[in-house]
């Protein structure tokens, strides 16, 4: 991959182990949404290079699946080790194009690498089993072999952990991809890339392509060549996916949108429950498909804990994700940025109270305030739409049902939070909050060994873990007599 003199590289498509400059391609300008400028001009993939794509995914599998576990293992660490040599690139790289703080982006390099390393020893592990006999001189026996190549679409918010689950899960299995990142933040996905292939990955076994999403992502699926998709994204971009993918009777494993409460009980420690409380919200811009969103306080808290939360967030500092002195970066663009503006103006139009925040930032860049609304209406849209931004909307309650029956209403089940000193109550709220992943007293909820996924309209299946692993992976039973 080529690269000029500057910081960020020549963005270009990744086919068959070569790296293709724009050309004659269409293209669309890569911009710093701190700042308003061109970091790069991205080409698009024509129906030529996606043929082609699809072509070496399917070769490269042949190849790669061949290749022990033991070896896959080797060289997914030397990739994990290349981008943690070039830490410093990449995470700039990482800010630069999405607008995460430097601080966050460090943290998902880590996370990445991470990921990573664990499933280059997790590949070592798809393990079958032997049935008892059912005669004498006959064996019956279980083996997980690779699905076949992968297609992967990823979101810009993490745009070094997004593809890193993909290809971690993929390549640790056996399987070949065809990865489609997110055009606002490609360079990320294009080092990794790079890391992979000069770790010793064989050509055709992972290819990167961009493009016009609702052109490329169809095409690619529809192909017979891909025999599993992982989706990172919106709830109806995925079901859209869901049914091309029920052409071909793909396998499909679907990270979708997320709207979490966080249960604030009246036994916690306030001080402590409130730093992390709004740590995690702003959290990348609360650009996170697992943000804490909906903040429901036990009624004798309430007012200390909506005071205290609008202390911390006014002496939060916005700015330039370069500067290691701020905490929050802009939205990744304009229609972001709008989107949340106008969300906030419904809620406090419907009655909601605005504590601090609310209006966009204007200059250069794509800014919006870190927002704290409290004592909204249920028919305030952001009440029922994923803000996927900086809001926090906070909201009393008095007793156990009614909170539960409150977080449980919407159809999103991604991540779900909570914070109490009864040891009781932490088992009432692990068997009825309704989400794939419920943090109790700690946001902490995404580590390379555990499942990452969600339930109802959030999606289904899991990256991470060993169900990362499995869904990449086909049962096949043998009789022998």
């Amino acid at each position: 991959m080529a690269t000029n003199d500057k910081l960020y590289p020549e963005l270009q498509l990744f086919i068959d182990g070569e790296w293709i400059s724009k050309g004659a391609r269409k293209s669309e300008q890569v911009l710093n949404p701190a700042t308003g400028e061109v970091l790069g001009e991205l080409p698009h993939a024509t129906k030529e290079d996606l043929d082609r794509a699809l072509a070496a995914a399917e070769r490269g599998f042949k190849v790669w699946r061949r290749i022990l576990p033991e070896k896959r293992g080797e060289i997914l660490r030397r990739a994990a080790e290349i981008l943690k040599e070039r830490g410093d690139q990449v995470t700039k790289v990482a800010s630069m194009e999405s607008g995460k703080p430097i601080a966050q982006s460090r943290i998902e390099l880590h996370m990445s690498t991470e990921v990573l390393e664990w499933y280059a020893e997790e590949g070592r592990r798809a393990y079958g089993r032997v049935l008892a006999q059912r005669q004498p001189g006959s064996r019956m026996f279980v083996v997980k072999e690779p699905i076949g190549p992968v297609a992967a679409f990823t979101p810009w918010n993490f745009p070094q952990g997004n593809p890193a689950r993909k290809l971690g899960a993929a390549l640790g299995a056996g399987c070949s991809c065809v990865i489609k990142p997110a055009e606002d933040t490609p360079a990320s996905a294009l080092l990794m890339a790079k890391a992979l292939q000069e770790a010793g990955v064989p050509d055709g076994v992972v290819n990167v392509v961009f493009g016009d999403p609702t052109e490329v992502c169809p095409y690619i699926l529809r192909s017979k060549v891909i025999r599993k998709l992982s989706f990172t994204g919106s709830i109806p971009v995925g079901k859209e996916l869901m049914k091309i993918a029920a052409e071909n009777m793909t396998r499909t494993t679907m990270e979708l949108g997320g709207h979490a409460p966080v249960l604030v009980f009246e036994d916690v420690n306030l001080e402590s429950t409130l730093d992390m409380c709004v740590t995690a919200k702003y959290r990348n811009g609360g650009q996170v498909c697992v943000s804490p969103t909906r903040y429901y306080v036990h009624e004798s808290l309430y007012e200390k804990f909506v005071v205290g939360f609008t202390e911390r967030v006014n002496k939060m500092k916005i700015g330039n994700p370069l500067d290691e002195s701020n905490n929050m970066g802009p939205m990744i663009h304009a229609r972001r940025r709008d989107a949340v503006d106008a969300m906030v103006k419904d809620a406090v139009a419907k009655g909601a109270t605005l504590n601090t925040g609310g209006e966009a930032i204007t200059g250069p860049g794509f800014f919006s305030p870190p927002t704290v609304l409290s004592n909204l209406p249920d028919n305030a849209r952001i009440m029922k739409e994923e803000p996927f931004g900086p809001v926090a909307l906070i909201n009393p309650f008095k007793d156990f049902e009614e909170v539960m029956t409150k977080a449980n209403s919407l159809p999103f089940g991604l991540a779900a939070f909570a914070f109490t000193d009864s040891a009781k109550r932490v088992k009432l709220i692990g068997e009825q909050l309704e989400a794939g992943m419920i943090g109790i007293n700690s946001f902490a909820i995404s580590v390379p060994e555990s499942p990452f996924g969600g339930i109802k309209e959030s999606g289904h299946g899991s990256e991470e873990g060993i169900e990362g692993l499995e869904a990449c992976l086909i049962t096949k039973f043998i009789s022998e007599v």
